[in-house]
Formats: C-alpha cells, sequence, structure tokens
C-alpha cells in the first residue's frame, strides 16, 4: 500500500507541477465598470483627488494580482470620462451628468499615465449603443445628451433607450465617439462590450414587447426581404457594417491599437445550428442581440474576442467546459480572452461556484486550447474582494512569473531593435543591470516600449524557459535592480518588447557572482511556502520552493501549540514541492503549519472551516 501512495503523490506532484507552470504570453486582464459608480469612481461624491487616489489603489492591487491590461469603461450611456465636445461629462465623475470634475483635470489621461508607468496595457472600452437604460430618468441627463438633441435616432424597449444601429447616421456617429478617443490619446485598444440591439429581458418588469424598427427598416432595407428572416439578416448586417468600419478606421488612423469585443457568451445552440453551434440551451447572440461575432472572426473585423464565458465548468445548461473549446475552436486565426464571472464566486445559484477552485480550473482549461490565450475578469470589485480567496490563488498558483502579451502577427510581426551593452554590477546580494537601450525610430510600431530581464542560473540561455522570466519593466528604462540574490553565479540577458511584444533577440550575456549575503531571512532561502485553498474544507496542499535540496518536515499544531500531525518529513529537492494535506478527523479553528529545515522555519495559519 505504501509504495502505491508514494506513486499517487510522486504523480500528484508531477501533474500539479506542470499544470501550474504558467505560459510566457497571456492575456490577464480586469475590466473596470463606470456604469453607475461600480468599480471607478465608487462614488460620485469624491473629489478629483480621493478618486486619483482610489484608482492608484485599484492598478496598484490588479498589478500585484498579475494583470497586465485594463479595460476601463469611458461610456456607459452616451457619455463620456473624459472632456469631449461630442458627448456630455459622465455622471459618474461628479454626480451630474454634463459636470466637469472640479477642480478640473482629464481622467482619461490620468488614467493611461498610470497605466504606462505600471506597464500595463489600457485598452478603452466604449458601450456602443445603449443610451438610456431607463427612460424614466432622462431628465436627469444633460440637455447636450445625444437622446434629447436626436430623440429621432432612440428606439424603445420599454423604458430601455439605445441608438438604432439601423440608422447609418447613428453608426457613423459611434465611430466618430471612437476616433475622436482614438486620435487624442495614446491607447492601446478599443473595446466594446457586448450591448448591441436590446436583450429580450430589457426596459423593465414584466419583461416588455421587443423593440419595433419597421419605420428604420422601410428608410433602408438595402437587398434584404420584408420577412423575418430577411428583417434579422438586415439586423445582422447593421451591426457587421458597423463592426467591419470600426476596425478599419482604427487600422488606418493607428495601426497599432487593437480592436476586440466582448460578445455573449453563447453565439448559437447547436439545436440551432447543429453544424457550427455548441451544444449548448441559452440565449443566443447570433439571433438575439444580432450580433454575429463568429463571421466578425471570420471575416478579421476583430483582432481579439472576449466571450462572457459567465457559467461554470459542469453548469448543464452552459458548460464552460463546452463552451471554452468551442470557441477556442471558432478563433479563425484571432486571439481568444475568456471573460470569467467573479462576481458568481460563492454568490450564485450554482453550487459548483462555491468551489475555491472554479476560476484556477477554468484557466487551466483555457491554457490547454490553442486560441485561447488570455483571461479577463468580470469585474474589478469582485476580484478585489477575493471571495473564496480567488484573488490570493491567483497571485500564488497560476499568475507567479509575469507574462508577455500574446503577439498579433496579422497586424505587426517584425521585432524592435535589441538593447546592447548589458552590464551587471554586484553589491552584497544586489544585482544591477544597465543596458544601451534600443536605437531610436520614428516608426511607431518599431519603437521599443519595453523590456524583459531573464536571469538564468547556467550559461544557456533559452528565452522559452519561464522560470527564468525575472522582470518586464514598465516603459522604455535602461536599468533593473535585482535584489535579494542568493550566492552564485548568474546570467542576465534582456530583450525589447514593442507594442505588440514582438521580441527581440536578447543582448549579450552579463554574469553576476554573488558571494555573500546579509540576508538572512527565511524568505530568502525558502520561498513559497503557502496552503490552498485556506480556508480548508477537507483536503488542501502545501506547497514550497526550495533553491538547494534540503531535509524538510512539516508539523501541525493548534492554536495552543499542540501537536497535532506530522505532515511530512522527507528530503526535498529545488524547485516546487507539493504536499497534501488531509483535515479528516480535525476540528473546525486556526492551526499553524511549521516548515523546518536544520537552517531555519517558516509558519503560515490555516483554517479550517467544516
Amino acid at each position: 500500500m505504501k509504495p502505491f501512495l508514494a506513486f499517487l503523490f510522486i504523480l500528484s506532484i508531477f501533474f500539479y507541477s506542470h499544470a501550474q507552470t504558467p505560459p510566457k504570453r497571456e492575456l490577464r486582464g480586469a475590466w473596470i465598470a463606470s456604469y453607475v459608480n461600480l468599480d471607478w469612481p465608487t462614488n460620485a461624491s469624491q473629489t478629483p483627488d480621493q478618486e486619483r487616489a482610489a484608482f492608484i489603489n485599484l492598478l496598484n492591487t490588479l498589478k500585484q494580482t498579475g494583470i497586465n491590461a485594463v479595460y476601463v469603461q469611458l461610456r456607459s450611456e452616451c457619455d463620456a470620462m473624459y472632456p469631449s465636445t461630442l458627448e456630455p461629462w459622465s455622471a459618474a465623475l461628479t454626480g451630474a451628468q454634463g459636470t466637469p470634475p472640479s477642480p478640473f483635470y482629464d481622467p482619461l489621461q490620468f488614467m493611461i499615465d498610470e497605466c504606462r508607468a505600471r506597464g500595463m496595457e489600457f485598452h478603452a472600452w466604449f458601450n456602443p449603443f445603449r443610451a438610456i437604460n431607463n427612460f424614466n430618468n432622462i431628465n436627469n441627463f444633460a440637455t447636450t445628451h445625444i437622446a434629447r438633441t436626436k430623440p429621432e435616432w432612440l428606439l424603445a424597449q420599454g423604458t430601455y433607450r439605445i441608438l438604432d444601429p439601423g440608422i447609418p447616421a447613428v453608426r457613423d456617429y459611434v465611430i466618430s465617439i471612437v476616433m475622436d478617443v482614438l486620435r487624442r490619446y495614446d491607447i492601446d485598444g478599443v473595446h466594446f462590450d457586448d450591448y448591441f440591439y436590446p436583450y429580450p429581458s430589457q426596459g423593465g418588469s414584466p419583461t416588455p414587447p421587443r423593440f419595433n424598427d419597421d419605420a428604420t427598416y422601410n428608410a433602408d432595407p438595402r437587398t434584404f426581404p420584408n420577412t423575418t428572416s430577411g428583417r434579422n439578416d438586415w439586423r445582422r448586417d447593421n451591426i457587421n457594417q458597423f463592426v467591419q468600419r470600426t476596425y478599419d478606421s482604427i487600422k488606418n488612423a493607428k495601426p497599432w491599437v487593437k480592436f476586440g469585443i466582448s460578445p455573449f457568451g453563447i453565439w448559437r445552440n447547436s439545436g440551432s445550428d447543429p453544424v457550427n453551434g455548441s451544444a449548448t440551451n441559452g440565449l443566443q447572440s447570433y439571433s438575439d442581440i444580432y450580433a454575429d461575432t463568429r463571421t466578425w472572426l471570420q471575416n478579421g473585423w476583430l483582432d481579439y474576442a472576449t466571450p462572457q464565458v459567465y457559467w461554470s465548468i459542469g453548469f448543464n445548461a452552459a458548460n464552460y467546459g463546452v463552451l471554452t473549446p468551442w470557441w477556442n475552436n471558432n478563433a479563425f486565426g484571432r486571439h481568444i480572452y475568456i471573460g470569467h464571472a467573479v462576481y458568481k464566486v460563492n454568490a450564485d445559484a450554482d453550487a459548483n461556484w462555491t468551489n475555491p477552485s472554479q476560476l484556477n480550473n477554468q484557466i487551466r482549461l483555457n491554457r490547454q486550447q490553442t486560441n485561447v490565450l488570455g483571461s479577463t475578469f468580470f469585474r474589478t470589485g469582485n476580484l478585489i474582494a477575493n471571495p473564496l480567496f480567488v484573488r490570493d490563488s491567483l497571485i500564488q498558483y497560476m499568475y507567479t512569473k509575469p507574462a508577455l502579451l500574446p503577439t498579433m502577427s496579422w497586424r505587426d510581426n517584425t521585432a524592435p531593435q535589441p538593447a546592447s551593452n548589458l552590464t551587471t554590477n554586484v553589491t552584497n546580494n544586489t544585482v544591477t543591470l544597465n543596458w544601451t537601450q534600443s536605437p531610436a525610430t520614428a516608426n511607431e510600431l518599431d519603437k521599443a516600449r519595453q523590456y524583459v530581464v531573464y536571469r538564468f542560473n547556467t550559461a544557456t540561455i533559452d528565452l522559452n524557459d519561464v522560470n527564468a522570466l525575472l522582470h518586464i519593466t514598465p516603459n522604455d528604462v535602461n536599468t533593473f535592480t535585482d535584489n535579494n540574490v542568493l550566492p552564485g553565479t548568474f546570467y542576465y540577458v534582456v530583450t525589447a518588447l514593442d507594442r505588440f511584444h514582438n521580441e527581440s533577440v536578447p543582448t549579450n550575456t552579463a554574469t553576476a557572482t554573488v558571494i555573500t549575503t546579509d540576508i538572512l531571512s527565511p524568505e530568502l532561502r525558502m520561498l513559497n511556502f503557502r496552503i490552498y485553498p485556506n480556508p480548508v474544507i477537507t483536503n488542501a496542499q502545501l506547497s514550497f520552493e526550495l533553491m538547494k535540496p534540503a531535509d524538510v518536515s512539516i508539523v501541525l499544531y493548534d492554536i495552543n501549540g499542540k501537536q497535532i500531525m506530522n505532515v511530512f518529513n522527507a528530503k526535498s529537492f529545488p524547485g516546487m514541492n507539493i504536499i497534501p494535506l488531509q483535515t479528516n478527523g480535525l476540528q473546525s479553528g486556526t492551526y499553524f503549519a511549521v516548515l523546518r529545515t536544520k537552517d531555519f522555519s517558516k509558519t503560515i495559519n490555516v483554517v479550517i472551516a467544516k
């Protein structure tokens, strides 16, 4: 029996370590919603100083989590989170639509600057057609709001109002809003959410009748027949034209800016389309809101899609484990970044969301797909709230290394010129790197925007070795300080990244030998002693990382210091070590796990909740 258990243990370590190795390239995004003060600003009565401080804290938390891209909602109801001559100021900033911040500042430029300082991509998130969520509130809207100046452009469903996508002037107008921001600000991407034609349930309770766009169709039917299927195709074509023109406009004006859309998670069910649909049974964006994402991807009108797969693995009607492979198989050479429902964690009728590993398992499934190249979390406030310690788990297990962004070869596949003249200077346990930046160029696509620092334990340089990826600079700098380096000889190289994260060849290899260190803290010798999940319900995993071989013991104590269990006692080797922890028979409460070697010890809290 013991040899069999040992085999299972070794197998679990191999599988766990393999599954947890993060990819070198991965988009790790978060939506920051401004609508009704959901994420930022969280209070419309904040002063500009308070707003700025709150955004900085928010970004710092996201950065610590491992997020490398944010999608900030700039336009939720035909308003603006920035100074605009086209649309009024958002009420989210001051509580009154059309009223600028006082003292005045430009929130958009501020947010872009703060993202640049942290090496995070900034995507401008627009709600393209929603005008008024509840028309009963029309008196609270500015006199310059489009619903007041162009009421003939509105399409009504109950109390819900959108700009009618079937009117050519409306499509022109929305694209002009996007292009105004694109031309005035150094954004990394333009992002649309899933609000095109109204969802069937929008417009109040009880559910109102569907919208009537007869007049719009009659004014511009084009070649579509006046039948149910013809009218549906006509609506989809209105959205298709809008998406294609937006993509072309962005690419022509600033070919380095990305364009993506976050559609509803189901395109079509297989019951409606046995050939191309997914094995699901839910609302269909193709027929319910006339959003044909598959066609957009197939025709190359998007750089990426971020489908809102807001269901759990195992949910019967719309299984994450079914939908994510479907999106992977319908990428048509573009990127898929899955949208995750953090807001459902421990807060949904589906019991699968009470599993602390649900989100991590979703990310593991993503990483098994060829075309699913990242994740985006809805929404930031929920992620920061850390339900079931999901944010802690991302830090400890999923995002253990920084990640480059996936490249987009159809937009640009030329790497920037490399940096050069890399040198190292050792002071105690600190290694300071300096290099000559990549040569300047007038071509925006070829400019070096960031640098990647690698540290190897041998002279063999392999840029695909994720464990050697040490740091990605936030911007175009020429130095980096590697702190708390243990004694040994290390080999450093630096590469350059452009806007699309095309990576240059490395610099020369610079060697650094650290002989002694004054820092003897356990964290330098024993890294990342952790437990997951914590609190523990039944089973958990302890993990620790060693720099060198050591005899390791782990003992569990209760809150009074009484020894409860010998968890582990064996020779351990460099790298990540995973130890299963069985808590059967233990009462709920706080315990302490103590890891010891002959030189040092480390203690962590363990909370058992049954």
